[in-house]
């Protein structure tokens, strides 16, 4: 049984090699099947599996290896590595302590344990932007986190939600879909679509995002915020633009007003806002220029 395992591994280092991923990932699953307790064979999977950029599969692989030889340095260097990549810096972190422990001088562990610091670095520094509203500052400190954790959806959604918040509606979107694409359950990302719809005023879309970002993850306190500040605002103009019709124009002003406090980060409905209260004043002041000629 060991000899048809070796033959699979084989056979799957030789597509390794030629750049073939798929197949040897199929030849390494073989021999993992003949000879499950085999930690090596776990390790060339997750190595195949990360190429393939599927960290989460190459993740259970990598730790199914750890577990059959705690000794195995590539099981754990890769097993940091997959962790780095999905954007969890401290679990990598022990990792790669872990290879130091077994090979101080392991240049390549030395390395990725700069990488996973600098992540952790540029997380302090992020929410400290995101608290202080420098929502540039979150953008780059996220682009700089990616370029170690590739895979990192926490990292990517953050990133989208400020673009948002700072009107670049098109790339937000885009980082938004990009993820979506690879999990549609994603809350984040559905919540990120519905922001940028929210500040393009396309209220009623934005809403059907919310509501199934909240499907999602019940628990999403921004969806809910977003949710309930979207449908109040709509509301409220609404009411504003019926008391107009209606010739009510003190109330008019007044429900125009209390719609411009809901949220001030909604430029492109406030502009609407102001420019309708704009239109009560001038009505008003016609009207009262009237009475006062006759």
């Amino acid at each position: 049984m060991e000899r048809e395992a070796e033959g699979y591994k084989e056979q799957g280092n030789a597509f390794y090699i030629k750049k073939e991923y798929s197949e040897a990932f199929n030849y390494y699953t073989k021999a993992i099947d003949v000879c499950p307790k085999n930690a090596s064979y776990y390790g060339n999977r997750a190595a195949t599996l990360m190429m393939l950029s599927r960290y989460r599969e190459a993740l259970e692989d990598s730790q199914q290896a750890v577990r059959l030889d705690d000794t195995f340095v590539r099981g754990h260097l890769r097993e940091g590595k997959c962790h780095l990549s999905l954007g969890n810096a401290m679990a990598a972190s022990r990792c790669f302590q872990k290879v130091l422990e077994l090979e101080p001088d392991n240049s390549q562990a030395q390395q990725e344990l700069k990488n996973a610091e600098s992540i952790l670095e540029y997380e302090r520094m992020a929410e400290i932007g995101f608290d202080k509203r420098d929502f540039r500052m979150v953008v780059f400190c996220m682009d700089r986190a990616l370029e170690s954790a590739s895979a990192c959806h926490r990292f990517k959604v953050l990133k989208a939600e400020c673009l948002a918040l700072l009107g670049r509606y098109p790339e937000a979107q885009s980082v938004a879909s990009d993820i979506l694409r690879m999990d549609a359950t994603n809350g984040d990302a559905l919540y990120v679509r519905g922001l940028c719809l929210y500040y393009e005023d396309c209220i009623d879309k934005a809403v059907q995002f919310f509501i199934q970002a909240l499907r999602m993850a019940p628990d999403h306190e921004k969806a809910r915020l977003a949710c309930r500040n979207a449908k109040a605002l709509k509301a409220k103009k609404e009411e504003g633009n019926r008391a107009f019709k209606e010739g009510n124009f003190e109330e008019a002003y007044d429900l125009y007003s209390e719609a411009l406090t809901i949220d001030p980060n909604n430029i492109k409905t406030n502009a609407k806002l102001y420019c309708n209260r704009a239109t009560v004043e001038t009505v008003k002041i016609c009207k009262n220029t009237n009475t006062e000629y006759h």
